[in-house]
């Protein structure tokens, strides 16, 4: 089976190296994948939306051959819970976590600044430095060479998350009622600590999917922090 894995922001394909390392003798293609806009700037009239983002994950799983399995963290685990909701017929299995598409959810603090029109710009020039976004990863668990490369220090990327925040004001509401119709196997993963999405979400989240709960020891970043259990988890989910 082709695995396909999304990350979110601030981060790319990188967030993945480490599971990918622990993931042994597993014989399917593994393939994590870029974002457009975050690792590299995204293409001209790429409109970095939730719903763009969404059919570009479905189009990589169509080219890949269906029956992918799917995996998520941060806003990579909104999108594929939304592609297990409408184009579940391309999946095998999807597992995600550290972010829901649950209307009881209220965006954290920092979401709510980035989707205000005029005051998301001046925190991105004004407030959001280099010294700022690297010191705020590597205390939430990131390895310092992942946070040094994050895509808060470039451009496009502050413009990239701009975008992308404010298409989801009301994600919860827009997305909540198909993911509770979704049929794919599912799998949440989350970190018993996470400071931006509180537990209690992944295991509300795991009993809407009718998917297997895996909490770990660590914070939001589970895929640098918990790797072996990560790609241990997934191999049992990919298995099924």
């Amino acid at each position: 089976m082709p695995a396909l894995l999304i990350h979110g922001n601030p981060d790319s394909s990188r967030l993945w190296d480490r599971v990918k390392a622990n993931l042994g003798d597993y014989e399917g293609e593994v393939v994590a994948a870029d974002l457009p806009g975050f690792a590299h700037p995204a293409p001209d009239g790429f409109p970095c939306t939730k719903e763009a983002y969404v059919e570009w994950i479905a189009e990589q799983a169509r080219e890949m051959g269906g029956n992918v399995d799917l995996v998520g963290h941060d806003w990579g685990s909104l999108l594929v819970q939304r592609v297990a909701s409408i184009h579940g017929d391309l999946l095998h299995t999807v597992a995600c976590g550290g972010a829901t598409v649950d209307p009881a959810y209220e965006w954290h603090p920092l979401a709510q600044v980035w989707q205000t029109p005029g005051e998301g710009e001046r925190y991105m020039a004004e407030e959001l430095t280099a010294e700022f976004g690297i010191e705020h990863l590597l205390e939430n668990g990131v390895p310092r060479e992942d946070a040094e490369r994050n895509i808060w220090l470039t451009d496009y990327g502050k413009d990239t998350i701009l975008k992308i925040y404010r298409s989801a004001i009301e994600i919860g509401p827009e997305w909540g009622p198909e993911l509770e119709r979704q049929q794919v196997p599912a799998m949440v993963i989350w970190g018993r600590t996470d400071p931006y999405v509180p537990f209690e979400f992944g295991e509300a989240l795991a009993r809407r999917m009718n998917g297997e709960l895996v909490a770990l020891d660590c914070g939001h970043w589970w895929p640098f922090e918990r790797p072996e259990e990560t790609a241990e988890a997934l191999l049992r989910h990919w298995a099924r």
